[in-house]
């Protein structure tokens, strides 16, 4: 099966007309979801054996890429579930049983959501502000806030994590576990009106002594970076099919000033098509170039994964090298379509214009601009000396 049988063309056109009206009305995209899950969408990972698609990494980041290209804040939202099957199947086919329940329980048709990034943590996955309380039944107690907790409307079940701090002679350990949607004490915000992707409803989640069973609790590790598998898994699946999203809202970018230019007339040039400007042909080559270096890095990177590639210490920088090259690059795709498509994409509805407010989000996500560059410098450079 390929992403175009996942994906039928039908399909992507109902999803593409219905973008415009989650973004102006700020609102879910629950028919969107109703489809894709009834498509099996949410199994790309899930084994055959069990009903799924049975996929890696390579062709799931196609697919996500190939739904980007009708409607990014859906893929976004959506990314956020495929990673958690995803770090699953990472997992698995490492010999790593942790997070099978995941596979499991998405089989069955449980949505995952990510509660891990919280506001002014830049160490992401290496420290948390959210406390974790160790229960005397070997569960842990979590209050804390966590923000743009995609899928928030729909999801069943929310990984999270905090730091129980007297852990590991009071050093802390990062505790790791899931909520469900009928677990008593968190609160989710109706705060999500933001300047782009509003159909991911990504809202703030306040937890107040949220408790997860031990059952529940699939990794303790300690504060800072460490080469345990989770990480990695982690790692791999958000910033490789993040990647794959703005892949396609960069390749959707393009497709959309193409058209546009080919359609669009010059008045003092007696008519002729935008398509026989000079300058607007070389925007459209600079937008198509870029494009065209990027398809073959993501894929790459993909397979790697899956091919459990051994690229040691450099995998980390390869994996934020891939975001941020996608973001990026994405960003300047949807500035020069926007440019050789004239005033028009300047108004309200124009999907350009939605395009262009959909890829501004992409500098918020981690790795950030300036942690990635860290990352890769200390890779190749060695860390700063104090």
């Amino acid at each position: 099966m390929t992403p175009e049988d996942v994906l039928p063309d039908s399909l992507l056109e109902r999803i593409r007309g219905r973008a415009a009206g989650y973004d102006r009305n700020n609102t879910f995209f629950h028919e969107d979801l109703a489809e894709l899950a009834a498509a099996g969408y949410l199994k790309l990972f899930v084994p055959a054996s069990d009903g799924g698609m049975g996929f890696g990494l390579e062709t799931a980041a196609q697919c996500q890429r190939r739904l980007a290209t009708a409607a990014p804040a859906t893929a976004l939202a959506v990314n956020m579930h495929l990673v958690w099957t995803g770090v699953a199947h990472v997992l698995k086919s490492r010999g790593d049983s942790s997070l099978e329940f995941v596979l499991r329980e998405a089989a069955g048709g449980e949505v995952f959501a990510f509660g891990n990034s919280e506001a002014g943590n830049d160490a992401v996955l290496f420290d948390s502000r959210t406390e974790a309380v160790p229960l005397p039944d070997g569960g842990y107690a979590f209050t804390g806030t966590k923000i743009f907790t995609s899928l928030s409307p729909a999801w069943t079940r929310l990984g999270i994590f905090g730091k129980d701090a007297k852990a590991r002679d009071s050093d802390g350990e990062l505790v790791h576990g899931f909520i469900t949607r009928e677990t008593a004490g968190y609160r989710i915000l109706d705060d999500w009106d933001t300047l782009g992707m509003r159909a991911s409803q990504s809202a703030t989640t306040v937890l107040e002594g949220v408790e997860v069973p031990a059952e529940r609790i699939f990794r303790k590790l300690p504060v800072g970076p460490n080469p345990d598998p989770l990480i990695f898994a982690i790692f791999a699946c958000f910033e490789t099919l993040l990647a794959a999203v703005y892949t396609g809202l960069g390749e959707r970018a393009l497709a959309v000033g193409v058209e546009t230019a080919i359609r669009r007339t010059s008045f003092k040039n007696g008519g002729r098509s935008y398509a026989q400007d000079p300058d607007i042909r070389w925007k459209v080559a600079e937008a198509a170039m870029a494009m065209d270096s990027l398809y073959p890095h993501l894929t790459t990177v993909a397979a790697d994964v899956d091919a459990q590639a051994d690229h040691g210490a450099q995998w980390l920088p390869k994996l934020v090298g891939l975001k941020v090259n996608a973001t990026e690059t994405a960003r300047r795709v949807v500035d020069l379509a926007i440019r050789v498509s004239g005033g028009s994409s300047y108004f309200r509805g124009s999907e350009l214009e939605r395009l262009y407010r959909d890829v501004l989000a992409g500098m918020f996500h981690p790795s950030d601009d300036e942690s990635a560059h860290n990352t890769v410098a200390n890779a190749w450079l060695g860390p700063l000396v104090n």
